[in-house]
């Protein structure tokens, strides 16, 4: 295999958990996510491993959680009610902007340079309207749309450009406020499933800022991920 299909295997990895990561903290979990992601072991084989220590605590945190699957949808659903359920009193809220809130001015470019981001592409999300475009859910939907198109592009000076965009959407709208959204995670969370997400997500946008920097010396790899 060669190093391009190698590393689209890897980041084709990523972007499933990035879908799963998302919708973890857009929807209040149902039995159906359980079910699909915790009683049938997917969450204990992960579709890509890497030498990131906030990846391995993430891998550790999910393997471990919903120990007791009885009432672990109970649990979960009720974590997330306390950590995202309301926007401005939730213990762990998940827009960009309020966690620039020291300065409104600065809060309200963040909230807009998400939407120019997203307008630059063509991209219009599906839950405009009714979830505001800083919603990190929203951000690592655009983000998994970026990483399609990179892995599409056959031509290398495409190729570094779209590496570049990447790399200034996750370093302006992502790393630039998860750390501190997942310390709030790691306090506030009742349920190490959680724990994991945020821990997860944090890792996620990591390694991908790092492979694409073709100077990255972070070892990753395609895992198995089973049913």
């Amino acid at each position: 295999m060669d190093n391009n299909s190698q590393q689209h295997n890897i980041l084709k990895g990523y972007n499933m958990l990035l879908y799963f990561a998302g919708s973890m903290i857009m929807y209040e979990p149902n039995e159906e996510c359980i079910v699909d992601f915790w009683k049938n072991g997917i969450l204990k084989a992960l579709p890509v491993s890497s030498s990131n220590p906030s990846f391995i605590k993430a891998a550790s945190q999910l393997r471990d959680s919903c120990s007791d699957k009885s009432v672990c949808g109970k649990m979960l659903r009720e974590d997330y009610i306390r950590l995202f359920g309301n926007k401005e009193l939730s213990l762990a809220p998940a827009y960009e902007s309020l966690y620039h809130k020291r300065n409104p001015d600065n809060a309200k470019n963040h909230v807009n340079g998400a939407s120019e981001f997203y307008g630059s592409y063509g991209w219009v999300s599906k839950y405009k309207n009714k979830i505001n475009d800083d919603h990190l859910g929203i951000e690592l939907l655009f983000l998994t749309v970026l990483i399609d198109k990179y892995i599409i592009l056959d031509d290398e000076a495409c190729r570094g450009e779209m590496r570049q965009e990447i790399r200034r959407f996750i370093d302006c709208h992502l790393l630039s406020w998860i750390p501190s959204w997942n310390e709030k995670i790691q306090a506030h969370s009742t349920t190490i499933s959680f724990k994991g997400i945020g821990t997860l997500i944090l890792a996620c946008t990591e390694d991908i800022f790092s492979m694409m920097d073709q100077k990255s010396t972070l070892s990753v790899s395609t895992g198995n991920l089973k049913n």
